[in-house]
């Protein structure tokens, strides 16, 4: 068959071909592959930087940790995969498989999943949102930060709060349901004071954080309580595309109800993946066929692997492979 794979660590993946994968046991099944998205995870796992590979000898891998396609008996599914996705044919295991609308475009059910995986879960699990709480996504205007928006209206908060760079992309979060926008090109001090001002009028209770790094240390001191009882705010980092690090003042800790936790692979118990593939995905499924989740694409044929990999895709789209 043919794949995108990545001979050498760090390489750029190949379009080649490949020994087709076979079913070792009933608990896998055969998915006939039809698209599957290119995230930053897929990147970093294929560069081998990514802390679930790091450590691991690499052989010849074929790229992608996901996808969807038809099974043997024609049912359309979406499914994860540790042995690769962009290739015409997958084993997944069946416990990993979720059913697929009809009425879903392909290239939709591939580049959904990922991105309301950390929101999703970080809004469920690690923060446990409350219908008409306040949730502030910082670092929204990525792909993944427009669907959390999204995700956390779905899901029941008052007010949404967003940061990001682009003033046009901040602006374009309104028509998704951002209430309020704070600009990441403000001063350090600018920044401090407009989040003081919207967690004085209307408590945040929910950080949902994809870049972390030096904004997070703002939003963090600016939250800082002052000695008096302070509003429980409950920070879940998702993303670093802002620096790995952050400098935390134990005081901030000592004087501030804060509960600061992470959604990723590896935070989740095997109960909550569980109930990612049979209740949120699917809910996430519908709500895009209802119109009420949106996620842009940008779409390449396989063959075309190596070119895309090199070229820069814009943040604000999920680049799905067509196979």
């Amino acid at each position: 068959m043919k794949a995108a794979v990545v001979f050498e660590k760090g390489g750029i993946p190949q379009y080649a071909d490949f020994p087709d994968p076979v079913v070792i046991n009933e608990n896998e099944a055969l998915v006939f592959v039809k698209a599957a998205s290119i995230k930053h995870l897929d990147r970093a796992r294929a560069s081998g930087k990514h802390y679930s590979t790091e450590n691991k000898e690499h052989q010849p891998t074929i790229v992608g940790s996901d996808g969807v396609g038809f099974l043997e008996n024609g049912s359309k599914v979406y499914f994860f995969s540790k042995k690769g996705t962009v290739a015409e044919k997958a084993v997944a295991d069946k416990n990993m498989i979720v059913p697929i609308p009809e009425e879903l475009d392909f290239s939709i059910a591939a580049a959904l999943p990922n991105a309301v995986m950390g929101s999703a879960m970080g809004l469920k699990f690690k923060t446990h949102l409350k219908e008409g709480e306040t949730v502030l996504v910082n670092g929204a205007t990525g792909i993944t930060g427009k669907v959390a928006v999204q995700i956390a209206k779905l899901y029941g908060a008052k007010k949404v709060i967003v940061t990001g760079r682009n003033e046009e992309a901040l602006q374009s979060l309104l028509e998704l349901g951002a209430d309020e926008v704070v600009s990441l090109n403000l001063s350090d001090e600018g920044f401090q004071q407009k989040i003081k001002d919207i967690h004085r009028e209307t408590p945040i209770d929910v950080v949902l954080d994809y870049i972390w790094g030096h904004s997070v240390e703002n939003i963090l001191s600016a939250l800082k309580g002052d000695g008096n009882f302070s509003h429980k705010t409950r920070l879940v980092s998702v993303g670093g595309m802002s620096g790995d690090t952050i400098q935390l003042s134990s005081q901030i800790l000592r004087g501030t109800d804060i509960q600061i936790s992470g959604s990723g692979l590896g935070s989740w118990t095997k109960e909550e993946m569980k109930l990612l593939l049979s209740e949120i995905i699917p809910e996430m499924f519908q709500a895009a066929v209802n119109g009420k989740l949106k996620i842009n694409t940008e779409t390449v044929q396989l063959q075309d692997i190596e070119e895309v990999w090199k070229r820069e895709i814009t943040n604000r789209k999920r680049l799905i492979v067509l196979i």
